[in-house]
């Protein structure tokens, strides 16, 4: 046998013995690589798991019905039936005596005030909204469903422990007594949370609602959507194809790959020294908040529209200036078409994140409580993020639901805003 022979022998055997290591290793890594997807879906599941359970309850808000005689005498004592009169008129004192003639026997001030205490702060309102839609109820008696407090809300959720100790919760033991006739009676009832999609933010959980931080996530996106986008498009645009190649566009090019890397609280730094200390923008505005957005999703935007123009094939460019175009009708009506549904997936990938975003506006004043609905990008205002934020950091019991319930939102227009650009790259992604 000749020495080459040897040496292939040789050589086969070192292979075969190798091969079933590696083939061993490669089916460890695989096994690796499933338990690493598998107990990161298990966590994910826990953690929306541990959010839907408590959004749940946030959705649904329990309400009282009171017999409520709406007296001529308390509604306008002057008579003079004007809305002002009925606007300043003490809807508490009709509260009370609703009260008062379910619970004859309460006659302690200390007493009346616990029952009281039942209803939330904003049970007045609904009468007065109510009066104010209909004033024909003056003089007349009516069922009314009134907000109840978030400890009667926590009451009928089945959060109020009842063996232990009565310093230890919020409710009295009379005051359970109280609410356990009202239930017999069927008088405590869980509804749909309408204020919760309708009203601004509360120092009462269950007046607390989203649409004010719903209004000022949308106009925040508004300016940064109107100010991101075309100049971005514009930048990824002139880089791509217009700008020379020179030290300046790579000094240009590395500097847009940093700032895509930049912690967001940065541009809230600058958002604080430049905007509001310098140009003296109205702190704690969708404008602000849009402009220090703008600036954080530009980098973003065109890098995405950079990479939709480099995936134009070059046959369409030579094809344009080949039969006579110039190079800015070859990039606008052949490249940059075809470039759109990218650039655009871009956009709203960045819009996305926008949405998300906490950090830097924290820092220009848009963690402030704002009660009010905003009309504009001028009124102080705040987002959606940062509402969650402040909810989390609230005591009630209450606010634990509605943050999870607020979380649940943001995340089903995170979600619609990602489903949205993947089908906007599948509808009119061409292939070549």
């Amino acid at each position: 046998m000749s020495s080459i022979e040897i040496k292939s022998g040789r050589t086969h055997s070192i292979v075969i013995s190798g091969l079933a290591r590696r083939r061993a290793a490669e089916r460890r890594f695989r096994f690796y690589g499933f338990a690493s997807i598998f107990v990161g879906l298990v966590f994910l599941v826990l953690m929306f798991g541990n959010i839907v359970l408590h959004a749940g309850a946030a959705f649904l808000q329990t309400e009282i019905a009171l017999e409520v005689s709406f007296d001529p005498g308390v509604l306008d004592p002057e008579g003079t039936h004007s809305s002002e009169a009925l606007v300043d008129a003490d809807y508490n004192a009709l509260l009370k005596k609703s009260l008062s003639l379910l619970f004859p026997n309460v006659v302690d001030r200390q007493q009346k005030k616990s029952l009281t205490g039942l209803l939330s702060s904003g049970a007045q309102f609904e009468l007065r909204k109510a009066v104010m839609a209909n004033p024909q109820l003056a003089g007349r008696t009516q069922t009314m469903w009134l907000p109840a407090s978030d400890s009667t809300d926590m009451f009928a959720k089945g959060q109020v422990d009842r063996n232990v100790a009565e310093s230890d919760r919020r409710l009295s033991d009379l005051q359970l007594q109280w609410l356990d006739k009202l239930k017999a009676e069927g008088r405590i009832e869980k509804r749909f949370n309408r204020t919760f999609f309708t009203a601004g933010d509360s120092r009462e959980p269950e007046l607390a609602g989203i649409w004010g931080a719903l209004m000022g996530s949308m106009w925040t996106l508004v300016v940064t959507l109107c100010l991101s986008l075309p100049i971005g498009m514009a930048t990824a645009i002139y880089l791509e194809e217009f700008a020379p190649r020179n030290a300046w566009t790579d000094i240009i090019e590395v500097n847009i790959n940093n700032l895509a890397a930049v912690p967001s609280i940065v541009f809230g730094l600058l958002g604080l020294a430049v905007f509001i200390n310098f140009f003296g923008m109205p702190r704690s505005s969708p404008l602000v908040g849009g402009v220090v957005l703008t600036l954080m999703t530009l980098p973003v935007i065109i890098i995405a529209g950079r990479s939709a123009l480099k995936s134009v094939p070059p046959s369409i460019r030579e094809a344009a200036l080949g039969i006579g175009a110039s190079n800015m009708q070859t990039v606008f009506h052949h490249v940059l078409p075809l470039a759109i549904p990218g650039m655009l997936t871009g956009a709203i990938i960045g819009m996305a994140r926008a949405l998300g975003e906490s950090a830097p506006l924290l820092m220009i004043g848009m963690v402030a409580f704002i009660v009010d609905i905003p009309n504009g990008i001028t009124e102080p205002s705040t987002v959606l993020p940062v509402q969650i934020y402040l909810w989390s950091d609230s005591p009630e019991r209450g606010f634990v639901e509605r943050t999870s319930a607020a979380i649940l939102v943001l995340l089903a227009f995170l979600i619609l805003m990602n489903g949205t650009a993947v089908y906007l790259r599948k509808r009119f992604e061409r292939r070549w």
